[in-house]
């Protein structure tokens, strides 16, 4: 580990599985105490227990949707931890890729209802928060992004609009909050994650990770130059420290690293989504 973020404090939202998780545990490595944001209160305190350094760790039980909760949350980190240096925005649900053709008018509308709350309005209801305290510590906002956010068919199609609309978001926030403060974000591929689908879809239940646990042995390499590329999450998480370290990145605003093997130099797999129906 590097020490780029001795001294620093973060509030991560999602922090209690997935990359958000293995961000938070990256921070602390790095030298940061983190604040890590979730709704079951259960898991983020498992986090905390499993740090090495639990007191440098602080759970935060609360909903990206609910604006009042997420204040609240930015003060009970400055309070523990004195300030605010870097809000990592990643809490995110996914539709497991289903498409429109599968999907009626009324669930068309509660899933887009649902997804964007989480992925876009959630995003920005915790800049919201945390702008001031930002601004004061001249901080940074990560955002974690997709290859979705770029390309089509790594989500259904509301999925793939959610993540177009944080990439727009990122940019817009890059240029409302300098000079003060850098808003970046880090576009992730495919990785082995509690990631969860929608309640209007009944995906709750589902996790990313559990697909993974299921592929057959010899299934061919996904279809990216680094197909033998690790999926754990912990390996995504060196562009997130970049992105935080004043030090490391102080010029840098407004992007979006992608870590996704390489998606956007594979090219078109297929011609066409629908030549089923």
């Amino acid at each position: 580990m590097t020490g780029w973020l001795d001294g620093y404090v973060a509030l991560v939202t999602g922090g209690g599985s997935g990359i958000g998780r293995a961000v938070a545990e990256r921070f602390v490595a790095e030298g940061a105490s983190v604040a890590i944001l979730g709704r079951n209160l259960e898991q983020l305190e498992k986090v905390v227990a499993d740090s090495p350094d639990p007191d440098r760790v602080f759970a935060v039980r609360a909903d990206v949707r609910d604006a009042d909760a997420l204040h609240a949350a930015v003060a009970d980190t400055v309070a523990r931890f004195g300030k605010l240096d870097t809000l990592v925005a990643n809490a995110g649900i996914w539709d497991y890729k289903r498409a429109l053709t599968r999907l009626d008018a009324a669930e068309l509308s509660t899933t887009f209802d649902e997804l964007f709350a989480v992925n876009v309005r959630g995003y920005l209801l915790a800049a919201e928060a945390s702008w001031r305290e930002l601004v004061k510590t001249r901080g940074s906002i990560v955002m974690t992004l997709s290859n979705a956010s770029f390309y089509v068919n790594g989500g259904g199609p509301i999925y793939t609009a959610s993540k177009h609309a944080c990439l727009g978001l990122m940019r817009e926030l890059a240029f409302e909050l300098a000079p003060k403060v850098r808003v970046n974000g880090v576009a992730c591929g495919g990785m082995k994650t509690d990631l969860r689908g929608p309640e209007s879809l009944e995906m709750q239940g589902r996790s990313l990770a559990a697909s993974f646990d299921k592929r057959p042995d010899d299934l061919p390499p996904p279809p990216i130059p680094l197909h033998d590329s690790s999926t754990d999450p912990r390996d995504f998480t060196g562009s997130y420290v970049l992105l935080a370290s004043r030090a490391q990145s102080g010029p840098i605003t407004g992007q979006a690293i992608s870590v996704d093997g390489g998606i956007g130099v594979r090219g078109f797999g297929s011609a066409a989504g629908g030549d089923h129906l």
